[in-house]
Formats: C-alpha cells, sequence, structure tokens
C-alpha cells in the first residue's frame, strides 16, 4: 500500500496549511474542495485536483477530511460522488474534523461495508499550529490502522495519540473544546469584573500571565481583548457547534449548561468574529442587567 499518496478534503483556514504540510513534507497530494479557488492557491506547490471525492477516492490511499459539520461529512461520504462511490475498496480515510462521535461510527460502519479503514483525528489547535505543524492530534479507530498512518499524523502535529476506538477521538475534543469554552467565558468575565471595578486590562492580563494560570490561549486572546481584534483565529461559531455537539453527548454539568447556553445566545450576532469575542456579549449582558 502506498502511503505516500495522499487525498485532502475540505481547504478552509485549517485544511489548506495542514494539506501544505504534507506536500512540504514529500507526500504527493491529491484536493478537492468545493470551491475551487482554494485549490488553485496549492496547485503552484505541486498539487493536483479531484473533480469530486470519489474521484480523489480513486486516486489517493490515504484520504483526509477537515470539514465543517455531521452534514458535511454525511455529504462528501454519500451523495452521488460521494467517497463510497468509488469503485475501491482498503483505503484509509481519517476525519480530522471536529464532529460527533455518532457520525463516526456511522462513517465507520459504511466504510467497513466496502473494506476501507476509518479513523476520527480531531485536532486541537488553531491556525497558527496548523501552519507549524504543532497541532495536538486525537485518534479514534483500530490500533493496527492508526499505527500505519501515525508518521503521516506526525508530520501535522507535536503529538498523535489514539485514545480509543471509533468516536473516541471526537469525544475526547469535544471534551477539550468544552474546557476551551469555560477558558474563553472565565477569561471575558474576570477581565470584566476587574475593569469594571477600575483595574486595567493590561494589568490584569500581566498578573494572570505570570500566575498559575498562566498559558498560551490566555496570552493570546488576551493580546486580542486589548487590541480589540476580533478577527477569527476560531470562530465564536465553531465553539458554539462543538458545545452543541457535547450537550447532545451528554455534557450537561453546571459549568457545560452556563458555557453552552452563552455562546448560543451570543452565536446569531458574533458567530464569524473569534472566540474572544463572547466578551462584547458578555459586556453587554452586565450593562443591561
Amino acid at each position: 500500500m502506498d502511503l505516500k499518496n495522499i487525498g485532502w478534503i475540505g481547504l478552509g483556514k485549517m485544511g489548506t496549511p495542514m494539506a501544505r504540510k504534507l506536500v512540504d513534507a514529500g507526500y504527493s497530494v491529491t484536493v478537492y474542495n468545493r470551491s475551487k479557488e482554494k485549490e488553485a492557491a496549492l496547485r503552484s506547490s505541486g498539487v493536483s485536483s479531484a473533480e469530486s471525492p470519489a474521484q480523489l477516492m480513486q486516486q489517493a490511499t490515504v484520504i483526509f477530511l477537515m470539514v465543517s459539520d455531521d452534514a458535511a461529512t454525511r455529504e462528501i461520504f454519500t451523495n452521488e460522488q460521494g467517497l463510497l462511490q468509488a469503485q475501491a475498496t482498503g483505503k484509509i480515510i481519517i476525519n480530522m474534523s471536529t464532529v460527533s462521535p455518532g457520525v463516526s461510527q456511522e462513517m465507520a460502519n459504511l466504510c467497513q461495508q466496502q473494506q476501507h479503514h476509518y479513523l476520527d483525528a480531531p485536532v486541537s489547535g488553531s491556525v497558527k499550529q496548523a501552519e507549524e505543524g504543532q497541532l495536538v492530534i486525537m485518534v479514534g479507530g483500530e490500533e493496527a490502522v492508526f499505527n500505519q498512518v501515525k508518521p503521516i499524523l506526525d508530520q501535522l502535529g507535536k503529538l498523535t495519540l489514539r485514545v480509543g476506538n471509533t468516536g473516541a477521538g471526537n469525544t475526547a475534543k469535544l471534551a477539550i473544546n468544552t474546557l476551551l469554552g469555560f477558558y474563553a467565558q472565565g477569561l471575558a468575565e474576570a477581565v470584566i469584573f476587574a475593569q469594571q471595578r477600575g483595574i486595567q486590562p493590561q494589568d490584569l492580563l500581566t498578573l494572570i500571565g505570570n500566575s498559575a494560570l498562566g498559558n498560551i490561549f490566555t496570552k493570546l486572546k488576551g493580546e486580542a481583548i486589548l487590541a480589540n481584534n476580533f478577527q477569527p483565529a476560531f470562530a465564536l461559531k465553531h465553539i458554539a457547534k462543538d458545545l452543541r455537539l457535547a450537550q447532545q453527548e451528554g455534557s450537561h454539568t453546571p459549568l457545560a449548561e452556563v458555557v453552552q447556553a452563552t455562546f448560543e445566545q451570543a452565536e446569531p450576532s458574533l458567530g464569524e468574529e473569534d472566540i474572544i469575542a463572547i466578551i462584547k456579549h458578555l459586556s453587554a449582558e452586565n450593562t443591561s442587567n
């Protein structure tokens, strides 16, 4: 099996730099994306393109997906030009999207019927980590298949860890993004509370950064708050979606319920902005109360 022959579906903010990392590592990469101009941006790097997921499935041995949600995943697998319409067997499909464990189980079962292998392998990290190959990759699926493709995944991340069977990677990602929601809302609330009582945000963030609570997320999002820069590295609509998925999987703890409700309320007006734009929603809520 030629594991150097890669197919990549989904060239968004994360997918494009991840596909480019594999090109730079010497893999032969064929891409498919609904928006063809995004494919064109990679062609100068020697990437070829397929007309459909089915065609890409025939050309590649290992196929990666990095798409938005469950619906997009199902469409890529099952529509009339989808992956599973290809006359092929024995392919390895790695879904790096943040989707539900249920859709991974569903797609894995369909793949098994055609003698394909499916791994769920969502990532923790944003565009900068994707560009630098410093993502954290959590994988669910068959151990033997994981071991085959781990050297490829290691080109994309600083840590690649199999955490269980099909859907386990998705569950781990929802747990991490639930904590991410806690961090974002907690940081925003701390800044608002302190500022309303005369503490400058810069001073508070300096204190936090030098305390046991200091971390990369606080540093980056603290800088975004100070610069009033809410351009999306990770859009608020995506964390709202992930918190809904976690809730559907049974995440009903007190903090999870509150954070899910907060982001749900903020999504209609702030969904296209960065996750830390939640501070604008909370400030408005605090003022109105």
